[in-house]
């Protein structure tokens, strides 16, 4: 029987937890309370694998926006957070990341049903992940510290000087639709453990599990004020955020085009500000793999999530010797990924987020068609009954000149090229405007060290892809950011230096 017809893609019934989540009055989470939005618009919560509507949320007005900043700064202004000692602001993070563990099913779900993503696959990497940032960031609240310094042309025993380390102040924090709980958690980890307040607004199409983060930050012990909640569309209240000039720091994950227009309104009060923008990233596949584990390998690269990861592998280079192979292996993964609702508990790969991403992708697709890229698999959306399904593509016959290829699709859509030569597949690597990651995959580490040094991305994946931990900073070359989030970087981007000279006489 196809398998097309064969996956019942009828949603599953919800949990009791998340009917109760699900029925919540919209409001917003403002100075340490719910309360009411001054407007009465709101925001549909759509299912990408019905495509039924399922909740609604507030669409923040100005005034809500105001309110939420204007709450930020008082907090950070009084110090009610930045001056509580390091050892009690780090237990009330630990305890956010308990709650974060506790609720763990709850929370899975929850990103299951807003975005479509597999709830096994939230559940492993989503949850435990966002716990994972708390967690790290909560330890950075006691280390953080400034040094002396001898100065170079003064004599010595004239002056002492020293550099204090200082939270840079209220932070916006804009997260995308793809993975909502853990990028809020990515954002809020490094302001709360270097002592700013924030104002987090989630994506439109994704807010389920910001509500509850709210509710747990508060059971947390977070002081009001110090977390603001604020829901709403990006083109009003987000960009009401970005403008408004009592924020002092603006991060931001998502597409380039926005991000652009970010710095641009940003720079009009030079905010502190850290992007982390679109990719295209190439999979390089040497001749001397062993083609039984490379081929699911790159396949997950660019599969995982739906392909909707902005260093989803999705421009494939293999070598001619083993072309054909890997090609081979990725097909044979085609069931392991066909794509089911994501309540599903034998889905690996849902619905794409929405309609609208749903036509994009399919457009693209299309084109890549008209353009005269051959399919050898997927290049359709299976049968379903208001699910927003892609099945995982692999197109080829490309050339760089192709939309397909050089263009961020953020759907299940390899496009797959032969190399011959590696000066050329590095510098057909690099053709690109982006530069956020890379994956190389080879038995040889000199060559991995070489290919690494030479591709133009802010990681490079050797023998696996999207590998990403908290202690590593991650970030983009060229349009694919500015700065730099997790590690050591991500905590001093929520910081700044203060330098303090005094003579001694």
């Amino acid at each position: 029987m196809n398998e097309q017809t064969a996956i019942d893609r009828t949603q599953r019934d919800y949990s009791a937890a998340v009917k109760k989540a699900l029925e919540r009055k919209p409001q917003l989470y403002i100075d340490g309370a719910w309360v009411d939005s001054s407007g009465g618009e709101t925001i549909e919560v759509e299912d990408p694998s019905s495509g039924k509507i399922v909740s609604r949320f507030v669409e923040a007005t100005d005034k809500d926006i105001d309110r939420a900043v204007a709450a930020a700064r008082t907090a950070f202004d009084d110090g009610r957070w930045r001056n509580m000692p390091p050892v009690m602001r780090e237990k009330i993070m630990h305890k956010l990341a308990d709650l974060i563990e506790e609720h763990a099913d709850e929370l899975a779900e929850l990103e299951a049903i807003d975005v479509g993503k597999p709830k096994g696959m939230a559940a492993a990497v989503d949850v435990p992940g966002a716990a994972s940032h708390i967690r790290f960031c909560a330890s950075w609240a006691s280390k953080i510290t400034g040094e002396t310094v001898a100065p170079y042309t003064m004599p010595g025993g004239m002056l002492f000087a020293y550099t204090l380390k200082e939270p840079v102040g209220v932070c916006a924090q804009i997260v995308p639709w793809n993975f909502p709980l853990l990028m809020a958690c990515l954002k809020i980890g490094p302001a709360l453990g270097a002592g700013c307040t924030t104002i987090l607004k989630p994506a439109e199409q994704t807010s389920l599990t910001a509500l509850r983060l709210a509710d747990l930050v508060h059971e947390a012990g977070v002081p009001a004020g110090v977390f603001n909640l604020v829901t709403g569309y990006g083109h009003t209240g987000g960009d009401r955020l970005v403008k408004h000039p009592d924020v002092d720091k603006v991060a931001f994950t998502g597409s380039t085009e926005i991000g652009k227009l970010i710095n641009k309104n940003a720079t009009d009060t030079l905010k502190h500000v850290t992007l982390e923008l679109g990719g295209k990233s190439p999979v390089v596949v040497m001749p001397d793999v062993d083609v039984a584990s490379t081929g699911p390998g790159v396949a997950g690269a660019i599969f995982f999530n739906s392909g909707q990861v902005c260093v989803a592998g999705s421009r494939l280079y293999a070598h001619k010797s083993v072309f054909d192979d890997v090609i081979e292996g990725m097909h044979q993964t085609k069931d392991f990924w066909a794509p089911r609702p994501s309540l599903d508990p034998d889905a690996h790969m849902g619905p794409l987020v929405s309609k609208e991403q749903h036509e994009r992708v399919m457009n693209y697709i299309e084109a890549g068609k008209r353009d005269g890229a051959a399919v050898l698999m997927g290049g359709d959306a299976p049968s379903s009954d208001g699910g927003y399904y892609v099945n995982p593509t692999i197109l080829t016959d490309v050339n760089p000149q192709m939309s397909v290829v050089r263009e961020e699709i953020f759907g299940p859509v390899v496009v797959a090229q032969r190399f011959e030569d590696l000066d050329d597949v590095v510098r057909d690597a690099n053709d690109t405007q982006y530069g956020l990651a890379a994956g190389v995959w080879t038995k040889n580490l000199a060559a991995a060290h070489q290919i690494a040094a030479k591709l133009q991305a802010g990681t490079v994946w050797v023998n696996t892809h999207a590998m990403i931990d908290v202690a590593i900073p991650f970030g983009g070359y060229k349009e694919s950011g500015v700065g730099r989030e997790q590690g050591r970087e991500g905590i001093e981007a929520y910081l700044q230096t203060k330098s303090v000279v005094m003579k001694m006489d």
